[in-house]
């Protein structure tokens, strides 16, 4: 690598172009138990992507059959190629674990917060100045690293300056009115030919980053996931709903 080149830039190059880099010993004492790290682990490494790069990366590498078509996520599965060819070039024989994609421990998004990418938005999804809501946490990783520590971003909740809500008044389920109503969201999305099924009309009337936001595939990928544990939940099968899309 030439010098002055990050190393994350092999990662933004396949679409994570997200990353911070936190040590551990400086995370909040709930965050370090959730980890429970093992002898020699000292740093955590939070990856997402922003933008619609990485889904072109994924369905690429999906016609090249560089992904595991038996893997139920192909994102999921790319990323973990992603960061186990990483820490190969990067970081050879240094040990880490992938928390997430999985079951993750931690919150993702109380990471973000933490990164200073995540303030919430009215449609429960994560939103930044920048990107607006179109970006989503993809990977989680404890390591015995040495990467040089990232600093939080710092900027104010985009949504204060919004003088006019379009995305309260763009939800057709009228779901987004003094707090989120999950169940008036989970009745709407589960009508026959909802317009909300795999999609939703909120974050697309979101201003902010438009010239990021998914396509319609992306989406109903996304979207696709939660309907189905909205669908389990209708049917008693789970507790609550996934109704925060990760993405």
């Amino acid at each position: 690598m030439s010098a002055g080149v990050s190393p994350w830039q092999q990662l933004a190059d396949a679409g994570l172009n997200r990353q911070h880099v936190f040590a551990l010993a400086d995370l909040p004492p709930e965050i370090r138990q959730q980890i429970a790290a093992q002898d020699g682990e000292t740093q955590l490494i939070l990856l997402g992507h922003a933008g619609r790069l990485l889904w072109e990366k994924v369905q690429a590498a999906q016609r090249a059959q560089a992904v595991d078509a038996g893997v139920a996520d192909p994102i999921d599965a790319y990323t973990v190629a992603c960061v186990r060819r990483f820490f190969a070039r990067q970081a050879p024989g240094v040990a880490y674990r992938i928390l997430y994609p999985g079951a993750p421990s931690v919150g993702l998004q109380a990471l973000g917060q933490l990164a200073g990418w995540h303030h919430a938005a009215p449609f429960m999804v994560g939103i930044d100045p920048q990107w607006g809501s179109w970006f989503a946490y993809r990977a989680l990783i404890v390591a015995a690293s040495d990467f040089p520590l990232s600093e939080p971003q710092t900027h104010a909740h985009p949504c204060a300056a919004c003088s006019e809500p379009l995305c309260r008044t763009a939800c057709p389920a009228a779901a987004l009115q003094a707090s989120f109503d999950l169940a008036a969201c989970a009745d709407f999305r589960l009508q026959p030919a909802s317009p909300c099924a795999t999609n939703c009309l909120a974050r697309r009337a979101c201003p902010l980053g438009q010239q990021h936001a998914y396509d319609a595939r992306q989406m109903q990928h996304s979207y696709g996931y939660s309907l189905q544990a909205l669908q389990r939940w209708r049917a008693g099968q789970a507790d609550s709903p996934g109704l925060s899309a990760a993405d």
